[in-house]
């Protein structure tokens, strides 16, 4: 089982969800402890292809491993292309 670490942007977009779509977001993030690579996750491309997404209901998690670690860089709006700048600006 790998340990979970979640970026500040993570943190304070989770906060500002609803309580029922909070839990489901925290749940998929529960199950991508245990299995990190799930048949509905994707391998990013470009320069951020050292990430994978995965999405829940309207929210994408972007995550990445590094040893025994969850990196969990960004929670968003699936349709929003803000996602992507926040990826940009930490590469």
């Amino acid at each position: 089982m790998l340990r979970i670490d979640l970026s500040r942007q993570a943190v304070k977009f989770l906060k500002r969800l609803p309580p029922k779509h909070g839990r489901q977001v925290a749940t998929k993030i529960m199950e991508l402890r245990d299995n990190p690579t799930p048949h509905d996750s994707i391998v990013m491309k470009g320069k951020a292809s050292l990430y994978r997404r995965a999405d829940v209901g309207e929210y994408r998690i972007v995550y990445r491993v590094v040893a025994d670690t969850l990196s969990v860089i960004v929670v968003g709006n699936r349709n929003d292309s803000s996602i992507y700048r926040q990826i940009e600006r930490k590469l």
